[in-house]
C-alpha cells in the first residue's frame, strides 16, 4: 500500500513529520540510490531509502518548476514559453498555476495549495512570474501592481535599428483597434495609458535590436503594441507586426521577449524582493545567431 514519503521517513529513521519533510526537501533522502526531494509523493512501505543526514542541502526544485524566490506568502517562479499561466475554457491540464500547486504540494506537503495569480504572462513570452499562496497575500501583491509599484524588466529582441538608444513610449491602448485585437488609441480620450520605457541594449546591424524594456503601467499586450507602433515589432510576433512588412531576416518560432527582473518592497514582510529569470536558451541561440550574421556593433546606440 502506498505511503506518503515523508511519512515513511518519519516512521523508519525516528525523525518529526516536519524533520522527515525538511529532510526530504533538502535533498538527504534517497529512493534506490536515486536522490527524491518531493516529501508529498508516494511510495511504497518496503521502497529502498536511504537516509544522509550530513549530505549539504540541495537546490534542486521539483515539478519541472524552476523557483526564483518563495516565502509562505508568495512565490516567483520563471515561466517557460509556450506554456498558459492559466487554463482557457478548453481546460488545459498542464498550465504554470497547476505547476506551482503540484510543486507546493510535493515540496511542502500543502495538500489544498492556493497558488493565487496576481499578473500573467502571454503564453509565448517567459521569464519571472509571482503567485501569491495566500488570499491576503493575494491582495496585498494585486495592490502593488494596481498603483504600478513594481520593477518589472523585460527583454526584447526588435526587428530593426531603434533611432534613439533610449526613450519613452506614452501611448494610450485600446482593446479593439477595430479588428478586434488591441491597439494604440487614435483619438484623444479614448484607451488607457500606458507607459513604456526602453533602452537599446546591443544592435545587429540594420536587422534587429536587443532592448530592454522597463513597464510604468502594465496593459495587456503592452510592449508589444508599442514597439509595433514604433515600427520595431518584436521577432517572431504574429499577431502586432503588420502584415504589409517585407520579411525581416530575424526569424524566431515565438514572440522573442523575456520578463527578467521583478522586484518590489514586500507587502506583508517589509523585505526588498528582487530576482532574475536567465534569458532562456532559445532566445540565447536568437542573440548569438544575430551576433554571428550581423557582427558585435557597440552596446547601446
Amino acid at each position: 500500500m502506498p505511503i506518503r514519503l515523508d511519512k515513511l521517513v518519519a516512521e523508519k529513521f525516528g525523525l518529526s513529520r516536519r524533520a522527515a519533510q525538511e529532510a526530504v526537501r533538502n535533498g538527504r533522502i534517497d529512493i534506490a540510490g536515486e536522490r527524491c526531494d518531493e516529501p508529498g509523493r508516494e511510495v511504497e512501505l518496503d521502497a529502498p531509502i536511504a537516509f544522509f543526514p550530513n549530505r549539504p542541502k540541495a537546490r534542486t526544485v521539483a515539478g519541472r518548476l524552476r523557483v526564483l524566490y518563495e516565502d509562505r506568502h508568495l512565490i516567483i517562479v520563471d515561466k517557460p514559453a509556450g506554456l498558459l499561466t492559466l487554463p482557457t475554457p478548453d481546460r488545459e491540464r498542464d498550465t504554470l498555476v497547476e505547476r506551482v500547486r503540484r510543486y507546493l504540494t510535493l515540496r511542502h506537503g500543502d495538500q489544498r495549495p492556493y497558488a493565487g495569480v496576481v499578473h500573467r504572462l502571454d503564453k509565448d513570452t517567459s521569464g519571472a512570474l509571482a503567485f501569491a499562496r495566500t488570499p491576503d497575500a493575494g491582495r496585498a501583491l494585486q495592490a502593488l501592481f494596481k498603483v504600478h509599484d513594481i520593477e518589472r524588466q523585460y527583454l526584447a529582441v526588435v526587428e530593426g535599428t531603434l533611432a534613439r538608444p533610449e526613450g519613452t513610449i506614452d501611448l494610450a491602448l485600446v482593446t479593439d483597434r477595430g479588428d478586434l485585437r488591441r491597439g494604440v488609441a487614435r483619438e484623444p480620450g479614448e484607451g488607457r495609458r500606458a507607459v513604456t520605457h526602453y533602452r537599446v541594449v546591443e544592435r545587429f546591424g540594420p536587422v534587429a535590436s536587443l532592448v530592454a524594456c522597463w513597464l510604468e503601467t502594465g496593459r495587456t499586450h503592452q510592449i508589444r503594441i508599442h514597439l509595433a507602433e514604433m515600427g520595431h515589432p518584436v521577432v517572431g510576433d504574429a499577431v502586432y507586426r503588420p502584415r504589409e512588412r517585407p520579411r525581416s531576416k530575424a526569424q524566431f518560432h515565438r514572440q522573442a521577449l523575456h520578463a527578467q527582473t521583478l522586484g518590489f518592497r514586500h507587502p506583508l514582510t517589509g523585505q526588498d524582493i528582487r530576482v532574475e529569470a536567465a534569458l532562456p536558451s532559445d532566445m540565447s541561440e536568437l542573440v548569438v545567431d544575430l551576433r554571428n550574421r550581423f557582427g558585435i556593433p557597440g552596446a547601446g546606440g
